[in-house]
């Protein structure tokens, strides 16, 4: 990979030079941002500044993404914080907005997958047996041991 130094910043090649992959990608290129450090100027121009600053975001996003994780078995929005906290990394970091696209990318995928009429077809028959099964058990249930409840323990 290709690096160019730019405050201290590395950053790709091909995202220092956006006009190249214009003629190339066409509007792919202006869809796509900048990879690299999103920090203010003259925060780059310090390089003690700029690691006080990047310690700084990684604490932040870290402690988010903790908490996002903290969630999952909890109620609360586990994966929604998890991702916020990966877009805080993303300002700065370029591995958290290589993830990021990637993340996106697959769930457009998922989405435009979900809405092929075959897919589709396929997930209301599989919800219908489901509703059937469930509807099923609920009747044989009803049929063995009445409307009494099963933690009714006053017998």
């Amino acid at each position: 990979m290709n690096t160019e130094s730019n405050g201290g910043v590395g950053i790709t090649a091909a995202a220092a030079a956006p006009a190249a992959q214009e003629g190339a990608a066409g509007e792919t290129a202006d869809v796509e941002q900048r990879l690299g450090s999103r920090a203010p100027h003259f925060i780059k121009r310090s390089r003690p500044l700029h690691l006080s600053w990047q310690a700084g975001i990684f604490i932040v996003g870290l402690a988010v993404v903790v908490g996002g994780i903290i969630m999952l078995p909890l109620p609360g929005p586990g994966w929604l914080v998890i991702f916020a906290g990966m877009a805080i990394w993303a300002t700065e970091f370029v591995w958290a907005q290589l993830v990021l696209r990637w993340t996106k990318r697959k769930v457009t995928e998922a989405a435009q997958k979900a809405l092929d009429p075959k897919v589709r077809r396929r997930n209301i028959i599989l919800t219908g047996v489901g509703a059937v099964i469930i509807v099923a058990g609920l009747a044989v249930y009803l049929w063995k041991f009445g409307l009494v409840l099963p933690w009714n323990t006053g017998e």
